[in-house]
C-alpha cells in the first residue's frame, strides 16, 4: 500500500493532504490528542474531536487500529491517527514511503521510528541532506512552495505575515472561553475569547478567519485566533492560496524524487 503520512493536520498540513488527495494519492494523517489548529474550518485535524470532519468535499475520520486505516482509504476518506510520536503506526504493517512532516515545529525534528525513502519537511528546522531529502519554504513570497534539494527554508521571522495586529495571542495561561465564532464579523473591541478573565477583543473590523477550539488549557502567548481585514466570509471555509502552494511543492518532491529512482 502506497501511503503518503503526513504529520500534522492543521491548516497548511491539511491543504497539503488535499491537494494529494485529489491527485489520486493515499494519505494518512497524525495529530496530537488535543490538536491546537486556529483555522479549525479547513483543518483535517478537527476529525480527532469530531470524529470525522469535512473540508472542500473531502472527508477525514479518526481512526485507532491499522483495520481502520485501509477501511477509510478504500472509501477514499483520509484517516487521522492519534498518535504524534508515530509510536502505534510503528507497530501496523502500513509503511509510509513518503512522510511529509508538516507540524511546523520551526526547530530540527526528532529522528523517525522507522525508514522512509522520502522524508519532506516544511518549513524552518529543516535541512535538505541532513534531517530530510527535501524542504518546501512556507514563508510567503517569491519563493513560497519552492522545494529545496539542498540548504534550508527560510528563517523564522518571529512575525506574523499579513496584516499587523491579525494574530491573536493568549495574555495569561488558563482555559480558552470563545464568544466569537470563525466567520463572524467583529468590529473594533468586539469580544472573541476571554481567559482567566482577561478579554481578547477585535483589533481592527473584519471577519474572524480562526480560532482554536474553546475550552482547551491554553499557555501565555499561543497564537490563539486570526483576524482577516478584507472580511470575506467565504474565505474562512477554503484553503487558502499558502496552503495550496505549499502542497503544490510538496506533490513536485513526491513526484521528482519517483523521476529520480526510476532513473528517468
Amino acid at each position: 500500500m502506497n501511503i503518503i503520512l503526513i504529520r500534522g493536520g492543521g491548516d497548511l498540513a491539511s491543504g497539503v493532504a488535499l491537494r494529494l488527495h485529489r491527485c489520486g494519492f493515499q494519505v494518512l494523517i497524525s495529530e496530537l490528542p488535543e490538536p491546537l489548529a486556529v483555522r479549525r474550518a479547513v483543518s483535517f485535524s478537527e476529525a480527532v474531536y469530531e470524529g470525522q470532519w469535512q473540508v472542500e468535499e473531502v472527508t477525514a475520520v479518526r481512526v485507532e487500529s491499522e483495520a481502520q486505516i485501509v477501511a477509510a482509504l478504500e472509501e477514499g476518506q483520509i484517516p487521522v491517527l492519534v498518535d504524534p510520536n508515530l509510536a502505534i503506526l510503528s507497530m501496523f504493517n502500513i509503511k509510509p514511503l513518503t512522510v511529509i512532516d508538516a507540524r511546523l515545529l520551526k526547530r530540527p525534528p526528532e529522528p523517525l521510528p522507522f525508514p522512509t525513502p522520502l522524508l519532506i519537511g516544511l518549513g524552518p528546522g529543516f535541512v535538505a541532506g541532513k534531517n530530510c531529502q527535501a524542504v518546501i519554504e512556507t514563508q510567503r513570497g517569491h519563493t513560497l512552495g519552492r522545494v529545496s534539494w539542498r540548504g534550508s527554508a527560510q528563517a523564522d521571522s518571529g512575525l506574523p505575515e499579513g496584516e499587523p495586529g491579525r494574530v491573536l495571542r493568549v495574555p495569561v495561561d488558563g482555559t480558552l472561553v470563545g464568544y466569537a465564532q470563525i466567520g463572524d464579523h467583529l468590529e473594533t473591541g468586539d469580544i472573541i475569547a476571554e481567559v482567566v478573565g482577561q478579554k481578547l477583543t477585535a483589533p481592527f473590523p473584519g471577519v474572524l478567519r480562526g480560532i482554536i477550539r474553546p475550552g482547551l488549557t491554553v499557555a501565555r502567548g499561543l497564537k490563539i485566533g486570526d483576524l482577516d481585514k478584507r472580511d470575506k466570509r467565504e474565505y474562512c471555509f477554503l484553503v487558502s492560496d499558502k496552503a495550496l502552494a505549499i502542497g503544490g511543492g510538496v506533490l513536485e518532491a513526491i513526484l521528482a524524487q519517483r523521476t529520480m529512482d526510476s532513473g528517468q
